[in-house]
C-alpha cells in the first residue's frame, strides 16, 4: 500500500513539473512569436519610410500631398523648430539660412531653384525687391547674415517652400533626416485626425452617407432589371457588378480588395468615395433602363452576351467620359495619399490631392460615420428621402 501511495505521489509531482515546464515553454514561445511580430512590423515601417523618403525626392505629387496638408504643416512647424525670421505675418528663410540648415552650397540651392522653379514658387518662394525688400532689411538689419546692404533683390522661402526644398535635396543628410521626421508627423496626423485608421476615411466626407443611401436604391433597381430582363444564373449579379467596376476604375471587386488590403468580409462600397458611388449609381440606373427597353423591344429576356454588349456601349457614351475621368483621378490620388494604396491600373490618373480634400476628410467638418448618424439633421434628411 505504501508503495502505491509513493508511486502516485511521484507521478503527481512529475506531472506538475511537466505542466509547469510546458506552460513555461509555451509562454516563452508565445512571447518569442509576439516579439517576432513586433520586429516584423518595425522592419515593415522602416522599409515603408525608406520607400516614402525616396519617393519624395522623385515624385512631385507625393511632395505636394504633404505640402497641401495644412494639419501636418502646422504640427511640423511646431515640432521641427527650423528657425527663420518673421516677415509680413509668416516665417521666412533666406538662402544663407537654408545653406546652414541643409549644409549645402549656394550653387546647390540655385540648381534646384532653376530645375524646380514653378514648384518652389507655387509653395512660397518669392523674390523681394523695392518696397518689400526695404521693409525686410529694416526689420532684420543685422540679424540675417550675408544678404548685403546693397542687395537689390532677395529670395526668401516660406516654411512650406523650405520643406519643399528639403524634399528635393538628395545631396543633404539633414534634408534626409527632415524627410523622415516629416513623414512620421504626417502619419501621426493622419491617424489622429482619421480616428486611428484610414480604411474608412471616405466615410468622413459629409457627402458619403447620402451617396451610399442613393446608390443602394439604384442597386436594387439594377438587380431587379437583371432578374427580369437578363437570362442566366445568380452568378450574373456579381458578373455585371464587376463589369461596372471595370468600366469605371479598371478593377473587379477582388482586385479592389487586394489593393486596399480589405478583409474577406469587408464590403467594397463602404470604402468608396461619394463621387465613385454616385457614378456607380448612374451606371446602375441607366443600364437598368436600357435592359428593360431592349428586353421589351425583343419581346424576351436578353442573353448575357447581349446585356454585356449593351453595357459596353453604355460605357462609351460621351456623357460619362468626364465623370469617369474624375472618379478615376480621385480614387487613384486619394487612395495613394490617405491609404498608401496604389491602383496600378490607374497610375496614369494619379495627381496631388488638393488642399480642399484634406479639409474634407481630415478637417473640422469631417466626422466619423457614427457621429454623422447621431446627428438629428442627418437623420431628418434620410427620413425625408425614405418617405418619398
Amino acid at each position: 500500500m505504501l508503495r502505491v501511495i509513493c508511486f502516485f505521489t511521484v507521478l503527481a509531482f512529475t506531472l506538475t513539473i511537466y505542466a509547469e515546464a510546458t506552460a513555461y515553454f509555451f509562454d516563452v514561445k508565445l512571447f518569442s512569436r509576439q516579439q517576432e511580430i513586433l520586429d516584423q512590423l518595425a522592419v515593415e515601417r522602416d522599409l515603408q519610410e525608406l520607400r516614402m523618403t525616396k519617393k519624395l525626392t522623385e515624385s512631385s505629387s507625393d511632395r505636394q500631398n504633404i505640402l497641401n496638408n495644412r494639419y501636418a504643416l502646422q504640427k511640423a512647424e511646431q515640432h521641427l523648430a527650423l528657425g527663420g525670421v518673421s516677415f509680413q505675418g509668416e516665417t521666412v528663410f533666406t538662402k544663407q539660412q537654408l545653406m546652414a540648415l541643409y549644409e549645402v552650397s549656394e550653387s546647390t540651392i540655385e540648381k534646384y531653384l532653376l530645375s524646380h522653379a514653378d514648384e518652389l514658387q507655387a509653395n512660397g518662394y518669392i523674390v523681394l525687391k523695392g518696397r518689400n525688400l526695404k521693409c525686410f532689411k529694416e526689420l532684420h538689419d543685422g540679424t540675417v547674415i550675408n544678404y548685403g546692404t546693397k542687395t537689390s533683390v532677395l529670395g526668401v522661402f516660406s516654411f512650406r517652400a523650405v520643406l519643399n526644398l528639403g524634399m528635393l535635396l538628395t545631396e543633404s543628410e539633414p534634408a534626409r533626416q527632415l524627410r523622415t521626421r516629416l513623414l512620421d508627423i504626417v502619419l501621426d496626423v493622419m491617424a489622429e485626425r482619421a480616428g486611428g485608421h484610414t480604411k474608412f476615411i471616405n466615410q468622413r466626407d459629409e457627402s458619403f452617407l447620402l451617396a451610399a443611401f442613393q446608390e443602394e436604391n439604384y442597386r436594387k433597381q439594377f438587380i431587379d432589371a437583371l432578374d427580369k430582363f437578363v437570362e442566366g444564373s445568380q452568378w450574373k449579379y456579381a458578373r455585371f457588378t464587376n463589369l461596372i467596376y471595370q468600366s469605371i476604375f479598371h478593377e473587379n471587386a477582388t482586385e479592389y480588395k487586394k489593393v486596399l488590403k480589405l478583409a474577406q468580409n469587408d464590403k467594397v462600397r463602404e470604402t468608396m468615395y461619394s463621387e465613385v458611388l454616385n457614378l456607380i449609381a448612374s451606371f446602375e440606373a441607366g443600364i437598368a433602363h436600357e435592359l428593360e427597353k431592349a428586353s421589351r423591344e425583343y419581346g424576351r429576356k436578353l442573353a448575357q452576351k447581349e446585356a454585356e454588349s449593351l453595357l459596353f456601349s453604355f460605357e462609351q457614351h460621351p456623357l460619362f467620359r468626364p465623370l469617369i475621368l474624375d472618379a478615376r483621378t480621385k480614387m487613384a490620388s486619394r487612395d495613394l495619399c490617405f491609404r498608401d494604396a496604389l491602383h496600378t491600373k490607374l497610375a496614369a490618373y494619379i495627381q496631388s490631392v488638393p488642399e480642399a480634400d484634406f479639409e474634407r476628410f481630415l478637417g473640422e467638418k469631417s466626422k466619423s460615420l457614427e457621429e454623422q448618424l447621431s446627428n438629428p439633421e442627418t437623420l431628418a434628411v434620410f427620413k425625408r428621402l425614405k418617405d418619398r
